[in-house]
């Protein structure tokens, strides 16, 4: 697809308003994350607290199937949204190494969309549960210690993730989110409580992917894949702290606040 016509497909209305009830997808998969980290927080059970685990909870309730089939439909709608973005989007950005940022990581949530989009399809099916995201994050990080220079390739991979972190936290500090906005398209008294929402969402979603990279750097430094993990590793790493269950319930408060600003956001999200 040309840039001239990737542009034209981007401003489609129709386009638009799938990208932006995808995104409300994106965040309910949130939320849901957050519910289940308190549930983590509270009894050490439930399901994984990730996307995975997420999409599993929809599955389990009784209008399971056609929920997880409008969900894999919003999902892979946002990461073909995100797609766009990421090839040709951002153009309200002036600054080029700003919008380069933001292109690639649209080109990360496209991935990442589709493949929750596509794990809640195969759920809906009967073939989602293929093991836990944890598992698939030790399997990636043995298949690169076992490669030359393995160690140094993890490393890279804490790094990466590490900067994704800082960049989440210092996104909701900073209130750059807000350069996607028109907020104008929002009603005037939610217009406050979406900019906290993404604050807050923001800053929690950078702590808990800083603990992810931790748990990465740690699988490097001790050539150990299985002190790897994901989300739900880094969640239940931070119940087993002093104060575990508490410092959780925050965090888990914190992941359901972006999920909600998500949802709020979307309608003022720019395309």
């Amino acid at each position: 697809m040309s840039a001239t016509k990737a542009r034209q497909v981007r401003h489609n209305k129709a386009v638009q308003v799938l990208g932006r009830i995808g995104m409300g997808c994106y965040g309910l998969v949130y939320l849901l994350i957050g519910y289940l980290a308190v549930r983590v927080a509270v009894d050490g059970g439930g399901q994984e607290a990730d996307g995975r685990g997420a999409i599993t909870e929809v599955g389990s309730t009784p209008a399971g199937g056609v929920l997880l089939w409008i969900l894999a439909a919003g999902l892979v709608a946002y990461g073909l949204w995100q797609g766009l973005l990421a090839a040709v989007g951002y153009t309200w950005i002036d600054k080029q190494r700003t919008r380069t940022v933001k292109r690639v990581t649209s080109g990360v949530r496209c991935l990442v969309g589709i493949s929750l989009g596509v794990y809640a399809a195969k759920t809906a099916l009967g073939a989602g549960d293929q093991g836990s995201g944890d598992q698939k994050q030790q399997e990636f990080t043995a298949r690169l210690l076992g490669l030359p220079a393995g160690p140094f390739l993890v490393t890279v991979v804490a790094v990466i993730v590490f900067g994704v972190a800082v960049g989440s936290a210092v996104k909701g500090i900073r209130r750059t989110f807000e350069q996607d906005l028109d907020l104008a398209k929002l009603p005037s008294g939610t217009r406050r409580w979406v900019d906290r929402l993404g604050r807050i969402g923001y800053v929690a979603r950078g702590f808990v992917f800083g603990v992810v990279a931790v748990l990465v750097g740690y699988a490097a430094l001790t050539h150990d894949p299985s002190r790897s993990g994901g989300l739900d590793a880094a969640l239940r790493t931070l119940a087993a702290q002093p104060f575990g269950t508490v410092l959780l319930i925050v965090v888990a408060a914190g992941v359901a606040a972006f999920g909600v600003y998500c949802v709020g956001a979307a309608r003022a999200q720019r395309g």
